[in-house]
């Protein structure tokens, strides 16, 4: 049986947030109501250990709003949550927020209506973020080391209020804290991206998950989301590049033994062995050269069928192959 579609999901990552999964469901509702869309609403319960996933289970039956459960085993963090509700979201645009009261429900049609534009990934900016100093400042200090790393100038990259085309959020791949970094990892279908002010509202149930500790993760991402946006774009160049760096020391390694072995009529054992590991450093680096960009054609095929798509001039809820 063919997987019903709707026009729109809304997907909500959830953690330890039993007090605000009702009033969650019931602003997500008050608004979806208003657009004349089918909409589902896709709850991810990241293993919490408190009711939120009974809370869940308990809201009402709407049919107008079908509600989709999803329990993980174990807390694995919101990038996965979150990557499990796109998966599984059956619309053909995909709203994702958070599920803490902070992010408001009112602002899905002014992002839905933005996409209508012609955009295929709508950003939320928390101009008036209503946070504790300690989440603020680190987060415009790593929004503005993204935007400089990455090419890609968004100003809140950690707001989870986007609004995305079903047919690109599925084909980039996130893991570890990579929400974070969405739309530079976008930026390989050459998308269309903005920027929307939303509405930011203090936390009223619960407490934050988020502080300094973060920072660390948050480098490291960077430092990986770096290689892959090089690696995408000039796969072969990096790794053509560490073979002739490695070539260029074994040849002077090479002479070096060579020079022994006409001098003392034996070759120096540790210049041989440095020319020997320094040449297969760049007999690998060449092979593996030539792997990554196998492998790379066929990610590729994924994203220059989005870049065809996106040459078309599409309703923001239309379907797309």
């Amino acid at each position: 049986m063919r997987a019903e579609v709707f026009d729109l999901s809304v997907v909500v990552p959830l953690y330890d947030e039993e007090d605000n999964v009702r009033p969650l469901f019931e602003a997500v509702r008050a608004v979806l109501r208003e657009l004349p869309l089918r909409a589902e609403l896709v709850l991810v319960d990241d293993g919490s250990r408190d009711d939120t996933f009974a809370r869940a289970r308990a809201l009402p039956r709407d049919p107008a709003l079908p509600v989709r459960i999803v329990r993980l085993r174990r807390n694995c963090g919101q990038t996965v949550a979150m990557a499990t509700g796109i998966r599984l979201a059956r619309g053909r645009v995909i709203v994702t927020m958070d599920g803490d009261l902070q992010n408001d429900p009112r602002d899905i049609p002014r992002l839905l209506a933005k996409l209508e534009e012609g955009y295929d990934l709508v950003v939320g900016w928390r101009r008036r973020r209503r946070d504790h100093w300690s989440r603020v400042l680190p987060s415009r200090v790593a929004n503005r080391l993204i935007g400089w790393v990455t090419g890609v100038p968004i100003r809140d990259n950690g707001c989870s209020l986007k609004a995305y085309r079903a047919a690109l959020i599925r084909r980039i791949p996130l893991y570890a804290e990579m929400h974070r970094f969405i739309p530079a990892m976008a930026s390989l279908a050459a998308p269309r991206i903005a920027e929307l002010e939303v509405r930011h509202h203090p936390r009223r149930f619960g407490r934050s998950k988020y502080g300094f500790s973060r920072i660390y993760k948050v480098l490291l991402d960077l430092l990986t989301i770096r290689t892959i946006l090089s690696f995408a774009r000039r796969p072969v160049a990096w790794l053509a590049g560490l073979a002739g760096v490695a070539l260029a020391a074994a040849l002077p390694f090479a002479f070096l033994a060579l020079n022994g072995l006409t001098s003392d009529g034996r070759p120096s054992v540790v210049w041989s062995a440095l020319t020997l590991l320094a040449g297969s450093l760049a007999l690998f680096a060449l092979a593996l050269g030539f792997l990554v960009q196998t492998v790379h054609r066929g990610h590729a095929r994924d994203f220059d069928l989005y870049r065809r798509l996106a040459c078309r001039r599409l309703d923001p809820l239309e379907a797309s192959p």
